[in-house]
């Protein structure tokens, strides 16, 4: 979307947006589990043309993202070069004709001077290879594809994975399941998130006075840059004594213990909540750290024997990270795929053209 903007404002208008989702947002489209949100304040995480006064609070849900970008795209006249639930499945560099050839999903062909990639680092939601998790008679879905027309009330719940998305989601399912079980391989560090809303007030003067919209934005902007560039051992030791007093809320020293890190803050990314620790205190929620070793038909299996009766698992896995363009097959000079010319790494000029 803004690559769109900045090429109409420089006076180009010969260019086309594709996106396989029926709405623009990207992930803000595409994700829709419950408790979603951004970890980035909202006076930094939006388009310095385009302010928004109007966040919720301090730390927006994903619908008004959503909402936020579909309201960009309008306002800056993108509408006519967008082109929707279309994606596309491969590109080909044609050397004679010094043309990329794009075959989209509904079998038509674009020929364009440039491409740009907006898709991102995430393409395919990971599943997990676990024996029997395809013979599983229960329900199954991974929380980058929430399943909203299934109701988890009453049900007994499996959670595998314990990173960004359950941080979010888990906090929230936790009340109307009978029993949830959290099966974690890797504790992360936790920081509390203090996510305010605004009062009408406070929006109001958003609007009457931008120019504290602008500085908040960057105030939060040199903090942030400052923290990433000049942040010493020190200071991650004091982040990180910080985030481990936020740990205390657990009531079970068991417990406690086992969604304490071992490594040091920094090492992986933090995540942030303050309703995910606290939901082990509920006399429903388990926490399991034994791996995983089979799925049955109604359970699941852990190392050490035990068998969990289960009705739904929910897959926090991730995504496919390592695998980079991996949704369209990308064809350079020569018949050189990009993949294998990255099969060691990406590496590119600026992070603007690769060699081939």
């Amino acid at each position: 979307l803004c690559a769109g903007i900045k090429l109409r404002e420089k006076g180009q208008d010969d260019f086309l947006i594709f996106d396989r989702e029926p709405r623009v947002g990207g992930t803000w489209q595409r994700n829709t589990y419950p408790g979603l949100e951004c970890d980035v304040a909202s006076t930094l995480y939006c388009y310095s043309f385009a302010p928004n006064p109007d966040w919720s609070g301090l730390y927006p849900p994903q619908a008004e993202i959503r909402e936020y970008l579909e309201r960009v795209a309008h306002d800056h006249g993108l509408e006519p070069h967008l082109r929707l639930g279309v994606a596309v499945a491969s590109a080909q560099w044609d050397e004679a004709r010094a043309r990329w050839r794009l075959v989209l999903s509904d079998g038509q062909e674009v020929e364009s001077q440039f491409v740009i990639s907006a898709v991102g680092l995430f393409g395919a939601p990971v599943t997990p290879e676990i024996a029997g998790l395809d013979a599983f008679e229960g329900t199954v879905f991974h929380s980058a594809e929430w399943n909203h027309d299934h109701d988890l009330h009453g049900e007994r719940v499996a959670v595998i994975g314990s990173a960004a998305s359950a941080v979010q989601f888990v906090p929230e399912i936790a009340p109307e399941t009978e029993q949830l079980h959290v099966f974690q391989r890797t504790p992360n560090w936790i920081p509390p998130k203090q996510s305010e809303p605004y009062t009408e007030e406070q929006k109001e003067t958003f609007r009457r006075q931008p120019e504290l919209l602008a500085e908040a934005r960057e105030n939060l902007f040199n903090l942030i840059e400052t923290v990433l560039n000049y942040l010493e051992p020190g200071g991650l030791q004091m982040a990180e004594d910080a985030a481990r007093e936020a740990f205390e809320v657990v009531e079970d020293p068991e417990v406690r213990k086992k969604l304490t890190p071992d490594h040091p803050m920094g090492a992986k990314r933090p995540l942030a909540s303050s309703k995910y620790l606290q939901t082990f205190n509920r006399q429903n929620v388990e926490l399991v750290t034994e791996p995983i070793t089979e799925v049955t038909a109604n359970e699941v299996v852990t190392a050490d024997g035990a068998k969990r009766a289960v009705d739904t698992i929910i897959l926090a896995t991730g995504y496919e990270t390592q695998k980079f363009l991996s949704v369209v097959d990308v064809t350079g000079r020569d018949g050189l795929k990009i993949g294998d010319a990255w099969e060691k790494g990406p590496e590119a000029y600026f992070g603007v053209t690769t060699s081939g």
